[in-house]
């Protein structure tokens, strides 16, 4: 049996999406090496599983479905865009969450939690909500970008209701990364 290069996410609303991809335009007018994530590739990644056995595929989702069994359904907003680590010495470009980033945080920590009950480490960094916009391949034109990210910090590009989780599974291809839903999971809790 084959590895399936996996992670977990939620998809990201259609109209949310070509507003970002309108702001990725804007900034690859700058001139910076970077790797821009095409719109079909944007998602907010809760858990990257890397390469994982697809034996191991029926474990792995009733994990998930044990992480959302009490998660309630809710909205969150995208708002701003910057970098990480930081604007300086920036190596990922990416769009923020303001409501509903405690509720991704709790989501993340759950999924987290339930799969490191089958194996996979958990996560030695904090869980930071947000939307990858772009990978900085060098820093020549990073100045630049970041002058241009400070004009659109408190952007507003949508809000959307988050319903489900999707185990994802990624194939790496010559024109950038290919993703496909392998399996939904619904929020079916009850809102506190």
């Amino acid at each position: 049996m084959a590895d399936i290069r996996s992670f977990v996410a939620v998809e990201i609303d259609e109209a949310i999406i070509t507003r970002l991809s309108t702001v990725q335009q804007h900034l690859r007018g700058v001139g910076a090496q970077v790797s821009w994530v095409r719109p079909e590739g944007m998602h907010l990644t809760l858990k990257f599983l890397g390469n994982v056995p697809e034996h191991r595929l029926p474990e792995i989702t009733h994990a998930l479905e044990t992480a959302v069994l009490s998660a309630s359904p809710f909205r969150l907003s995208v708002i701003g865009v910057g970098g990480f680590p930081n604007l300086s010495r920036m190596r990922v470009v990416w769009a923020g969450i303001a409501q509903g980033a405690e509720a991704l945080c709790a989501l993340a920590a759950a999924v987290d939690q339930q799969l490191a009950t089958v194996g996979f480490p958990r996560e030695e960094r904090p869980f930071s909500p947000h939307i990858t916009l772009g990978r900085v391949k060098a820093p020549e034109g990073v100045h630049r970008l970041a002058e241009l990210l400070r004009t659109h910090e408190g952007e507003s590009f949508g809000e959307m209701p988050v319903t489900h989780v999707r185990l994802m599974r990624s194939d790496l291809l010559p024109t950038g990364a290919r993703y496909t839903m392998l399996r939904s999971f619904p929020l079916l809790g009850t809102a506190a």
